[in-house]
């Protein structure tokens, strides 16, 4: 079922790029936004993830713990950050329980892949309250980034 705004954020508990637990009711006390994306190494999601990257001052401004997300190994979303020079964590949903929590997983991706992660993001508040949901069925598109702003703008 799709994620709504104003429901409580499912939980989840996913490692990071740096074999760290990180569970999202831990995060409460601070605005989170969540980037799910399809595969590290890809055009799209270099560009999605390079722009949060840019812009990451803006989301401490705002009080908000940004994370990307997908089903690559937390080996690669390791390498990918350091190539990228990601300054926010990357967490591993290789058993794809977050995706399926967060309704975001394609049944078939490119190259008959199955069990990749949609392009979707949330906001959640410090509440853990869901303030934004977008998922995307078409990867080659990126988030309303002026939406997340906007939204996380409201929370402050």
């Amino acid at each position: 079922m799709a994620i709504q705004t104003g429901q409580l954020a499912p939980d989840f508990t996913l490692r990071d790029n740096e074999k760290n637990k990180v569970t999202l009711s831990e995060q409460q006390g601070k605005n989170v936004v969540l980037l799910f994306f399809p595969l590290a190494f890809t055009s799209t999601c270099t560009k999605e993830l390079c722009y949060m990257r840019d812009n990451i001052n803006m989301y401490n401004s705002l009080n908000a713990q940004v994370y990307g997300i997908s089903v690559d190994s937390l080996y690669a979303l390791n390498k990918f950050k350091e190539e990228q020079n990601l300054n926010f964590p990357l967490l591993s949903d290789f058993n794809k329980t977050a995706s399926t929590a967060y309704d975001c997983l394609y049944e078939t991706f490119s190259n008959d892949m199955q069990g990749v992660s949609k392009r979707a993001s949330f906001v959640i508040d410090k509440e853990g309250i869901v303030r934004y949901a977008e998922v995307l069925e078409n990867a080659g598109e990126l988030p309303d980034f002026k939406a997340i702003e906007d939204t996380l703008n409201s929370l402050h």
